[in-house]
């Protein structure tokens, strides 16, 4: 199920970006390490995200388009700490993966952009 999410990452050279709301409502987005553990992502984080994340589990991982034309890569998912292993970390259960670019779509979109879903 995850073969094409897998498959899009490794074009992906840039650190992402992980995307958890704050107690203000505001978005907070730093870069980080991912990893897979079978079908679930470690993400790397600070104390400001693992709090995030434990008050607010729903978050995203983006990833930059590579290029101009290219798309960006934007995974959803609900994070929980992991605390096993020598750094805490997010772990995260993928609910949606979507390929976006601005402009008009190729083939109808649901979002109105150019938009490849590629899970959920």
């Amino acid at each position: 199920m995850f073969e094409k999410l897998r498959d899009e990452l490794a074009r992906y050279l840039c650190p992402p970006q992980l995307l958890s709301t704050g107690d203000d409502g505001r978005a907070h987005a730093v870069a980080v390490n991912v990893s897979w553990d079978g079908d679930q992502l470690l993400v790397s984080a600070g104390k400001r995200s693992l709090a995030n994340v434990a008050a607010r589990r729903l978050l995203s991982v983006l990833w930059a388009a590579p290029s101009a034309d290219d798309y960006s890569l934007i995974v959803d998912g609900e994070g929980v700490i992991n605390d096993s292993g020598s750094q805490l970390q997010v772990r995260v259960t993928i609910t949606r993966a979507v390929l976006h670019r601005p402009g008009a779509a190729a083939l109808p979109s649901a979002c109105g952009s150019d938009c490849r879903p590629l899970f959920g």
